[in-house]
């Protein structure tokens, strides 16, 4: 069976989409300003380029997703270019898991990012999804912290 992936730049698909893997995810709905604050992100970023999604499809139907937010940071030795790439959204729906569609997915927003010269290519992962960005050459960041405010 062939896996399809698609890019998509319609609104609607998109909310839908990140509604699911924000359910599944993280555990939890969406309330609407959340969701509101997403459509705007993609309202911005879709038209200017800075962040590109792809649907795939296996057996003829829509079973995950996955896109990039593209941006730049101050040049350095190990990113000449200065391009970053930032893997998000990945997601697979779990009747369509363990038939190499996550690696098809992650492989091809690698191959999008390369073609944009981003020298950083990074995500966020689950303990699910390692093994599948393992194997495909990602690795653990060293030196890398964020920023959790303990007033609130």
């Amino acid at each position: 069976m062939m896996i399809i992936l698609r890019q998509i730049a319609d609104i609607p698909t998109l909310m839908e989409w990140r509604a699911e893997v924000i359910r599944n995810v993280f555990g939890e709905e969406a309330d609407s300003s959340l969701l509101e604050a997403n459509r705007q992100y993609y309202l911005r970023h879709i038209p200017d380029d800075t962040h590109i999604a792809f649907v795939a499809e296996f057996q003829r139907e829509d079973c995950g997703c996955g896109g990039i937010c593209f941006s730049d940071e101050l040049p350095s030795p190990d990113n000449p270019s200065g391009r970053c790439a930032y893997l998000m959204n990945i997601y697979v729906r779990e009747a369509f898991r363990k038939h190499g569609i996550a690696h098809k997915i992650v492989s091809h927003l690698v191959e999008e990012a390369k073609k944009r010269n981003c020298g950083k290519i990074y995500l966020e992962t689950t303990a699910d999804g390692k093994p599948v960005y393992t194997s495909l050459g990602f690795r653990d960041m060293a030196d890398m912290m964020k920023y959790y405010d303990t007033e609130n």
